[in-house]
């Protein structure tokens, strides 16, 4: 027991996302059986049908792809200690650029794909840098100039469809197919389903974020304002140009996510009633990943898994995709709560006693 004990300190990350993760499932076990559902064949028809044919992989590896890049936008902004709840904004409006890009610039085929997705990336940055700025010149809360963004990205990515990139149609035009992010060596292994290089975007983005964090002066300086900004300051660092950088980075990888999906899942961008939620699932992400790269990919799979599953769920065991959203929830709440390490510190307060 005191070796096991041991090893949960070592690994107390991992062990309360884990055990969160369980708590969550149980919840929305009960939400089922409450509801008149049987949990067990709904979790059986979640998993299998989201990773046994290859379709169904391919469909749930496009699905965690821009899961990855708006959770480590969260996860880098959580490091400096800043909340980036504008990454719904910041991926719409990389969204808007990468097909604006596709559709308009006359590049090459491939280079009009690199480049739409680099100014999609941007855009974001951009759209970020303007709750980081208000913040370190003006002192602004970033969460309300966030909300706000999300809300002027919204809006003005379907006033821009309906009067400049239609003729008052509710979708722009297809992008080209070079413009595309999609390999045929990809479509082909995971049986025609919409899987696309976005996926490798994610993983180089994460490898990056942990190289900046823990390899760079930058990345120093960044973990440094997040843990205390005035002994930050008092120690030279540019606390302002740091909190600026930080909302600009976050900013592009959810840009970046934004870019992915829209060239290559939709391949065109419609107007929107409410925001897809992304960006929000991101927080999700951020939150179970511990702010790491690795926990932000660990997180964003079983997201990812949920989120594909979850709607096949409705079609096998007839149970509501609403349920699923119950988990999210629940893992959150108990993250959020740190249920799970209250557990484990009831579990050391009884073998301290035991051995006492």
């Amino acid at each position: 027991m005191q070796k096991l004990l041991s090893g949960i300190n070592r690994q107390s990350t991992a062990v309360t996302s884990l055990i969160s993760i369980l708590l969550g499932m149980l919840v929305g076990a009960v939400a089922m059986l409450a509801s008149g559902y049987n949990p067990v064949a709904a979790y059986n028809a979640l998993f299998i049908s989201a990773l046994v044919e290859p379709f169904d992989m391919g469909e749930t590896i496009r699905t965690i792809s821009p899961l990855i890049l708006t959770g480590l936008a969260v996860a880098i902004a959580f490091r400096t200690g800043l909340f980036n709840i504008g990454v719904e904004g910041q991926f719409i409006v990389g969204q808007l650029v990468a097909v604006i890009i596709a559709l308009y610039l006359p590049l090459p085929p491939g280079l009009n794909m690199i480049v739409a997705m680099i100014l999609g990336g941007v855009a974001g940055a951009l759209w970020g840098a303007v709750p980081g700025i208000l913040k370190a010149t003006r002192g602004v809360h970033e969460v309300i100039i966030s909300i706000m963004m999300n809300w002027i990205a919204l809006y003005l990515s379907n006033v821009l469809i309906r009067t400049s990139l239609s003729e008052g149609a509710d979708s722009t035009e297809k992008i080209p197919e070079a413009a595309m992010l999609r390999a045929d060596f990809l479509t082909e292994m995971f049986d025609r389903a919409r899987i696309h290089l976005g996926i490798f975007v994610a993983l180089i983005a994460a490898a990056l974020m942990y190289w900046l964090l823990w390899r760079t002066r930058l990345g120093y300086e960044l973990r440094a304002v997040g843990h205390n900004p005035l002994a930050a300051e008092y120690a030279g660092m540019n606390v302002k140009r740091n909190i600026v950088m930080s909302m600009m980075i976050s900013g592009l990888f959810a840009g970046l996510a934004g870019s992915t999906e829209a060239l290559g899942t939709s391949g065109y961008l419609s107007i929107q009633h409410a925001f897809n939620g992304i960006g929000f699932d991101g927080i999700a992400v951020a939150l179970l990943g511990a702010n790491t790269p690795v926990g932000v990919i660990l997180s964003a799979v079983l997201f990812g898994v949920l989120t594909y599953g979850g709607g096949n769920m409705q079609f096998a065991a007839g149970v509501p995709f609403e349920v699923i959203r119950i988990v999210f929830a629940a893992i959150i709440l108990f993250v959020a709560a740190n249920v799970s390490g209250k557990i484990l510190e009831a579990l050391r307060r009884k073998k301290g006693g035991d051995q006492a």
